[in-house]
């Protein structure tokens, strides 16, 4: 990759900033991201959209929200006081609760101080002869700082779908990623679900037994396994907490930042009978363990892929009584594990309670929201809530709603038109002193790992620049192009990236988004790690500074 290049001198006077930085969003990147640079004793603000911070466990209050990355590895590790006061009460805890850890780490470290609520970025523009960022609000606000980070998450930007009347709907109507904060009454109520993926699968098995009549509206049935959640008594309490050190090493060395990694094995490398019981163990044990700790050629391989979705097609018809239901909810167009797997809590059996029904909108599509429910080719079905369960413009779409220009007015959404670009997944050619927390190219896995080695970076790379009496730092384009190139060789062969999901970029509700690209880094969390590590450590000379 390319060396420093030169860049145009600094302004003889320095500007007047508002802030040295500005950071976008206070989910739980933007809380660490503030964290750190506080203790670099930089000028701070954050802006966020809500009335709370949170983030993702602000926004998704939907019935049955909840974790599937163990609890005790997905809270922050960055300080050893917050680990020993604070107890989880389940191994995979609900939203309610993950939100009180979030305020509680907020009143800790008096994060509110330097956080401004009900802001919403709409601009942001480099300005070159100050070398800082101009950040507009809604309301016509601007600020300017010299560094901006964007924390802005990659499934943050929800989407409805593109039907036809959703707005003359009367009754209620919520997506599960703008739920109301006060209690939804389900009680008797005609309740329709469109989606199935990860949110709706934890909305449909919540809500089934409440409501009076339940229609799930399915598109593309999802591969789910069970989560097996319980309670975490005081004797395991104490077995994580002595544990932290240990179980966040684990979490560095393995692929996906997660406690399980892939077997070393190939699925066929064992007898058969060797190969069932190892499933049966994996359907067993709780969390992604037969997701990231199967065999290591079942995301690669299309024989090794089939073992394992028969498997777990076997699982479904064991669970759902009726078969022509259970044949309906076993995917066709995709191996298990190629899209994002979902985890559940007996969400099949939902499906043998006489309220509940499934629509295959394969077989008959809908074609209208009417002001009392859905019409579909062969039905009109009068509902008292409909809940979309519709995911969201991933990895980019939270990029796409604020206008950023960089160099020379030129807009990101534009140079990312088909598909992103980045350094290492925390920068962009053209727009300095722009850092991204879990952008595009960013190793995700288990987010908040990954969320901290990202913030610990970037936070190093400010601080760097302010030693070295730096105003201006910037990818290079031949390293932009370099990096691309490498994350979109790692694609290569991963049964996921020929598949249609938010993990390839495709989103049918939202337009320009039905062609795949790799939005995502695909390689294991260390090796991800090492490059940026390597980067660091030859003091940043691949990137232009001045």
């Amino acid at each position: 990759m390319a060396g420093p290049r030169e860049t145009q001198a600094p302004p003889d006077a320095a500007p007047v900033l508002d802030y040295e930085a500005i950071v976008i969003g206070a989910g739980m990147s933007g809380m660490y991201q503030l964290h750190r640079l506080r203790e670099l004793g930089m000028r701070v603000r954050v802006f966020e959209a809500g009335t709370g911070i949170g983030g993702t466990w602000y926004w998704n209050r939907y019935p049955g929200a909840r974790f599937d990355s163990e609890s005790y590895s997905y809270g922050y590790s960055f300080s050893k006081e917050l680990l020993e006061e604070w107890n989880w009460s389940e191994h995979f805890a609900g939203q309610p609760e993950t939100l009180r850890y979030l305020n509680h780490v907020a009143d800790k470290f008096d994060l509110r101080r330097d956080i401004q609520f009900r802001s919403r970025v709409a601009a942001a523009t480099y300005q070159e002869d100050t070398r800082s960022w101009t950040v507009t609000l809604q309301d016509d606000s601007r600020f300017r700082a010299r560094f901006l980070i964007t924390a802005i998450g990659p499934l943050s930007a929800p989407t409805l779908p593109r039907i036809e009347g959703v707005d003359t709907f009367q009754g209620q109507s919520f997506h599960t990623a703008r739920w109301p904060h006060e209690p939804v009454d389900f009680t008797g109520k005609r309740v329709a679900v469109i989606g199935t993926g990860a949110t709706g699968v934890q909305t449909i098995q919540t809500i089934a037994k409440s409501v009076g009549r339940l229609s799930v509206f399915q598109r593309t049935p999802n591969w789910c396994a069970p989560l097996h959640n319980g309670k975490i008594d005081a004797e395991t309490q104490k077995k994580i907490k002595s544990g932290y050190p240990e179980m966040f090493r684990r979490c560095q060395e393995t692929f996906a930042c997660f406690l399980h990694t892939p077997d070393p094995r190939g699925a066929f490398e064992v007898s058969d009978e060797e190969r069932e019981a190892f499933y049966e163990k994996l359907y067993a044990e709780r969390g992604f363990g037969i997701w990231q700790g199967n065999f290591r050629d079942i995301l690669i391989d299309r024989k090794a892929n089939a073992t394992i979705s028969d498997f777990v097609a076997r699982k479904i018809r064991q669970r759902v009584k009726d078969p022509e239901i259970a044949e309906k909810l076993i995917p066709r167009n995709h191996g298990f594990g190629t899209r994002r797997l979902p985890l559940e809590t007996f969400y099949y059996e939902a499906y043998n309670q006489d309220n509940v029904e499934l629509v295959d909108i394969t077989e008959t599509p809908i074609q209208r929201i009417t002001p009392k429910g859905i019409k579909t080719s062969t039905a009109e079905y009068e509902f008292d809530i409909i809940i979309y369960a519709t995911g969201f413009d991933a990895i980019t779409g939270s990029f796409n709603k604020i206008d950023f220009r960089g160099v020379d007015g030129v807009k990101l959404k534009e140079k990312w038109k088909h598909g992103p670009q980045t350094y290492l997944g925390v920068m962009v050619d053209g727009f300095p002193n722009m850092m991204m927390l879990m952008g595009p190219h960013t190793a995700l896995g288990n987010i908040p790992r990954s969320i901290e080695y990202n913030v610990d970076w970037v936070t190093g790379l400010i601080g760097y620049a302010r030693e070295s009496s730096l105003t201006r730092v910037e990818a290079t384009a031949m390293g932009v192009t370099a990096w691309t190139d490498h994350v979109k060789a790692l694609g290569v062969g991963l049964l996921s990236n020929e598949v249609d999901s938010w993990m390839t970029g495709i989103n049918s509700n939202v337009e320009g988004k039905q062609t795949r690209i790799v939005a995502r880094y695909s390689g294991s969390a260390p090796a991800y790690r090492a490059k940026c590590d390597e980067v660091a450590a030859n003091r940043y000379r691949e990137l232009a500074l001045g």
